[in-house]
């Protein structure tokens, strides 16, 4: 296995591709210790961001370096994907045979799908670091987020070294942010998936905050069931969630964010693509192969899909 790129300099050349909400978050940190390149697609954005830096809360700018071209990023040191699942096969295959072979990938993206399509898009043999993260964001403006910065990133190694994901790890800490590494990170990315299987789609139907789910039974209801299945899929496969009671779990964090719109209604308002496919529908597929039954899923996957296809 590669070793990692040589990290322990003073200015790490770090890439992330997406500058939302979380991109936002965690460019502003990393811009502390780490030269920052940003790719987007949006050209207001990146003129805003160019111009004005990234900025959380009230923090003081700080500049990063903006780009709509890929090849501005092939020297980057370490790469995070702060794109949706649906879009990492399209944002990764320009860097096809471009990057060091050493650059760890980094993914903190939703969903379990994540590791084979950067390997459809990379390659098998490039380092692969998968992660969650509990802090939040909410974009107020382009390069502008507004986050309670309490959260923790937790990241493991998909088909890096060990020693690659401490790295990783303690770039995120020395940039401000808390991180971790675990030795096994499929229970973790579970536990986020029955979250986000519960919340994110019951948000973007009903069009509501997360809030809503806990104050209104019908939408608790069936939040719980979503979570339940999701549960029941993952102890089919012997995965060991990182919590006893899946209900108990995402009533903590709707709590966190009770006052937000699920990312899959925002993409349900702007016309892009949800991710319904990466969470319901991975609870859905491998449901099926293990012989667990996710009508409840099912059927968000199908609504979500009648609502994309009608609007």
């Amino acid at each position: 296995m590669n070793d990692p790129p040589v990290v322990n300099s003073q200015r790490l050349k770090v890439g992330l591709i997406g500058a939302g909400a979380m991109g936002t978050l965690f460019g502003y940190h990393l811009a502390q210790t780490c030269d920052v390149t940003i790719l987007d697609s949006n050209a207001d954005v990146l003129s805003a961001i160019g111009r004005d830096g990234l900025a959380v809360n009230d923090g003081a700018p700080r500049p990063v370096t903006v780009t709509s071209t890929p090849s501005d990023l092939y020297t980057s040191q370490v790469l995070f994907l702060f794109v949706k699942a649906v879009d990492t096969l399209r944002a990764l295959r320009p860097f096809a045979g471009e990057l060091n072979p050493a650059t760890p990938i980094v993914s903190l993206q939703n969903g379990v799908g994540n590791e084979p399509a950067i390997k459809t898009a990379l390659g098998g043999a490039v380092p692969i670091i998968l992660g969650i993260t509990t802090e939040s964001s909410l974009t107020v403006g382009p390069g502008r987020a507004r986050s309670s910065e309490e959260g923790n990133t937790i990241i493991g190694s998909a088909s890096a070294s060990d020693a690659t994901s401490r790295t990783v790890a303690d770039l995120l800490t020395r940039s401000g942010l808390r991180s971790s590494v675990v030795y096994d990170i499929r229970p973790h990315l579970w536990g986020k998936l029955v979250a986000n299987a519960a919340i994110n789609a019951v948000s973007a139907v009903l069009d509501c905050d997360a809030g809503t789910i806990l104050r209104d039974p019908n939408a608790s209801h069936l939040a719980e069931a979503l979570a339940e299945e999701a549960a029941a899929v993952a102890a089919a496969l012997k995965i060991n969630l990182p919590f006893v009671n899946p209900w108990q779990y995402v009533s903590l964090v709707i709590s966190v964010g009770a006052d937000s719109k699920s990312s899959m209604a925002f993409d349900l308002e702007s016309g892009h693509p949800s991710e319904i496919d990466h969470l319901n529908g991975a609870i859905v597929a491998y449901g099926r192969r293990a012989g667990v039954p996710t009508p409840y899923n099912d059927a968000m996957v199908r609504i979500v899909k009648a609502m994309e296809a009608l609007r």
